[in-house]
């Protein structure tokens, strides 16, 4: 079995595969100063309660990681050497699986954003678009080749609610929920409004600026694919997103370990 590690600024999700099948998925915080031992428990626990774990955590023959965190990174990859007894591959501009970086510098993309379009390009077709929704909102851009041309980086949903909450005293901490309609008649669904719609907003606005800047983005039958925690809230208010994938971070690090040879 392969255990896929897709470490956050917010959380980690893990997705534990038994060939091609996506077995099982868990979302934990990402906590820096958790000690390893302390997460060892943590990743024994959850394959010992879950039902969807067809064999015991011993099992895991290999480990994959896609980081931004590099604590955290350090981390998993001692607790890859405890569950399998070698080394994990941890993505990375020299460790995409073949994929092409066309960026001025490779070495800053993130490893996520790498296993997105590697992802994209094999279930979906190139080119493609992609939307990470996270602590970050992110669309990346594989031309038709399959290469990774770059992308757009901007504050996620969460993050921008959080920077509203701590700012501006009298707002309060609300629930990131869709209001029925544009217009706020109270602060709640005002703020809501703001933050889903307009997020919303502004990924289409982007979307429809680099389809004018970049021509092979200009057709319909590009794919444009969600993704992330947030995406369910948001991708159905962008009419141009035409796939969600939940998981599509974790199955690009499958298919980056099995171009690896891992597999």
């Amino acid at each position: 079995m392969l255990l896929a590690v897709d470490i956050g600024n917010t959380q980690t999700v893990l997705g534990l595969f038994a060939g091609e099948e996506l077995c099982v998925t868990w979302r934990l915080s990402s906590d820096a100063t958790r000690a390893v031992d302390d997460w060892y428990v943590t990743i024994v626990n959850l394959f010992e309660r879950s039902d969807s774990v067809p064999e015991p955590y011993a099992a895991v023959d290999d480990v994959i990681i896609a980081s931004v965190v590099p604590a955290l990174t350090t981390v998993w990859a001692e607790l890859a050497q405890r569950l399998t007894g070698s080394d994990p591959l941890i993505v990375s501009a020299q460790m995409t699986g073949g994929l092409v970086l066309k960026v001025d510098n490779p070495a800053e993309v993130g490893a996520d954003r790498i296993a997105n379009a590697a992802a994209a390009f094999v279930l979906y077709g190139a080119p493609a678009i992609v939307l990470d929704f996270g602590t970050a909102t992110n669309i990346d851009v594989i031309d038709a080749d399959g290469a990774y041309l770059g992308g757009v980086i901007s504050p996620g949903l969460q993050t921008s609610a959080n920077a509203l909450f701590t700012a501006a005293a009298r707002l309060p901490m609300i629930d990131l929920e869709l209001p029925p309609q544009i217009l706020g008649t109270t602060t709640k669904t005002a703020v809501q409004s703001g933050l889903l719609y307009g997020e919303a907003a502004k990924m289409d606005a982007l979307l429809r600026c680099l389809q004018i800047e970049q021509p092979l983005l200009d057709d319909p039958d590009v794919p444009i694919i969600a993704t992330g925690g947030l995406a369910n809230l948001v991708a159905p208010l962008i009419p141009l997103v035409t796939e969600r994938d939940e998981h599509l971070t974790l199955r690009g690090l499958r298919l980056i370990a099995l171009a690896e040879g891992v597999l």
